[in-house]
């Protein structure tokens, strides 16, 4: 398979993780007509232990192996490579076993006391098998990224969720007359059986690439300890990713509680304060965050191509690529928070039916700028085998971040905005750790003419939006509001791009090689 550029490899997971998200969008519908809010709880009480024992199984190292593998790849040692396959499958196989036998013995304990609900036992057993089968596929993953070949692990996601809505239709529908603990189970099962649909694709993909000698057959302890400095060096940057995540876990835990203490000292009620909570984190946030896909896949596709070059110590492809990485995450994120903030209150009535919300939309989403920063800067830091000095960023910023929830929140002329500026501050103080951790690493400078195009794009673009959608309002007395809002955005988007294009920051060069469509919009626009 051939390798691809930056920008292809972060379109074609954007491109999935688009379509995926519509598929769990699907699913998410599916599901809550068959099952019900009861089924859907049996259902979610389980999903965070999936994701803690699949943090405990791969202990990081599906970023590692994306480092490691782009390193050896660079520098032509194939025997590298095999090496650190066969070492991240004895690791994760053997912390399967472990993991597996921890979650069927301690099963009951954990669906009775832990979860409350004794009839999770269920679900909570029919996760079990995702536990190997993430594993293998969480090496596969790392592989392929380090081969920076993104086109398997962008099919084998959107095909992991068709077979799960396929299979949750069938399966769920069938198992519903048995009990609702029993169709809950089948819903976790659904996604299991994804997963392994993913992992045999993933499987067959390896064995007809390029590397497709490269057998790799009954690893073990002996062959791990042969390569010890390979494990050293999986275990430097899985270790701290794997420390990074238990930090996120905890805070999340954590966050919640601080939140309602620290309103009740203000002195607002519990009903309000349930209320303002669920605004906050059930509304605002998943606004926020829905342009985040991009950001994931900008890191997953930057972390290889940022080892590969630091491999061949070449400084200058470091900078290029981290600005285009730069570049490409304020295209998205400068009109993206420009919208949350001039539509807010159209949005929260449209989407939420929650108009009360958008003063806090409103409150947070400039600061939420910062965060499409966060995810190149620390990309490059892990790329460079610096993981442990992102992970301190991360913490710092996270325990600041609930330290200050209390004294803010408490104040009863701030309440649940002091909780919104206690989050900014720590989105403010995670990207400037970052971006100093990556200046003294390589000297790098943002390249702030380009970041003024577009922020001036940007602002024309929501000046001009604006300014339609309130004619457009006051032209029509009734009806079409959700209708009217969608032509302001999409006018929007489209002035935006024309100014992007009128102010060089993209041109036919970049349209080009954008995969599929590329070629044919690339005719559009001139080079």
């Amino acid at each position: 398979m051939k390798k691809q550029s930056l920008v292809k490899g972060a379109f074609v997971l954007t491109l999935a993780a688009f379509i995926t998200k519509v598929l769990v969008f699907s699913n998410s519908i599916v599901l809550s007509r068959v099952l019900g809010p009861e089924g859907i709880g049996l259902k979610k009480m389980v999903m965070p232990f999936m994701g803690l024992m699949m943090t405990l199984t791969t202990i990081g190292l599906p970023v590692a192996i994306s480092r490691l593998v782009a390193e050896a790849d660079a520098q032509g040692n194939r025997g590298k490579v095999k090496k650190i396959l066969v070492i991240s499958l004895v690791i994760t196989g053997s912390l399967s076993i472990f993991v597996v036998s921890l979650s069927i013995f301690s099963g009951k304990y954990l669906s009775s006391f832990f979860l409350t609900d004794p009839r999770s036992y269920n679900s909570f057993m029919a996760m079990i098998p995702i536990i190997p089968i993430g594993a293998v596929s969480g090496v596969l993953k790392g592989y392929f990224r380090g081969r920076q070949t993104m086109n398997p692990i962008a099919f084998a996601q959107v095909f992991e969720q068709i077979v799960r809505v396929c299979l949750t239709y069938i399966l769920v529908q069938r198992l519903v007359p048995l009990g609702i603990e029993y169709a809950a189970a089948g819903a976790v099962l659904c996604s299991v059986l994804g997963e392994a649909c993913s992992l045999i694709f993933f499987i067959v993909m390896f064995k007809i690439s390029h590397h497709r000698k490269m057998k790799i057959s009954r690893p073990s302890w002996s062959q791990a300890f042969r390569g010890k400095n390979v494990l050293i060096e999986l275990l430097q940057t899985g270790l701290p990713t794997t420390g990074n995540g238990f930090v996120i876990s905890i805070t999340r835990a954590v966050q919640p509680i601080v939140i309602t203490k620290s309103l009740a000292l203000a002195g607002v009620s519990s009903a309000l304060i349930t209320k303002q909570y669920g605004m906050l984190t059930g509304f605002v946030m998943p606004l926020l965050f829905l342009p985040g896909f991009i950001n994931q896949s900008l890191g997953a596709t930057l972390v290889p191509a940022i080892s590969e070059a630091n491999a061949q110590n070449n400084l200058r492809l470091i900078k290029r690529r981290l600005n285009q990485a730069i570049r490409v995450a304020l295209i998205v994120g400068v009109p993206s928070t420009l919208l949350l903030y001039l539509y807010a209150h159209e949005l929260m009535t449209a989407v939420y039916h929650a108009p009360t919300a958008a003063p806090l939309l409103k409150l947070i989403a400039p600061f939420f700028l910062l965060n499409y920063l966060q995810s190149p800067l620390q990309s490059v830091l892990v790329g460079m085998g610096q993981a442990k000095t992102a992970m301190f960023n991360n913490i710092l910023a996270r325990c600041t971040n609930v330290a200050l929830i209390y004294p803010l929140a408490s104040n009863p002329l701030l309440g649940i905005n002091g909780v919104i500026l206690a989050i900014s501050v720590g989105v403010i103080l995670e990207t400037i750790l970052h971006y100093s951790s990556v200046v003294k690493s390589i000297g790098y400078a943002l390249d702030i003419p380009n970041i003024i195009k577009i922020l001036v794009a940007g602002i024309a673009m929501g000046y001009i939006g604006r300014a339609l959608f309130i004619n457009l309002n006051n032209l029509t007395s009734q009806g079409g509001a959700t209708l009217i809002l969608l032509t302001g955005i999409v006018f929007s988007i489209f002035i935006y791009m024309l100014l992007l294009f009128f102010l060089k920051v993209i041109n036919g060069s970049d349209i080009v090689r954008i995969p599929f469509v590329g070629k044919m919009l690339g005719k559009i626009f001139p080079k």
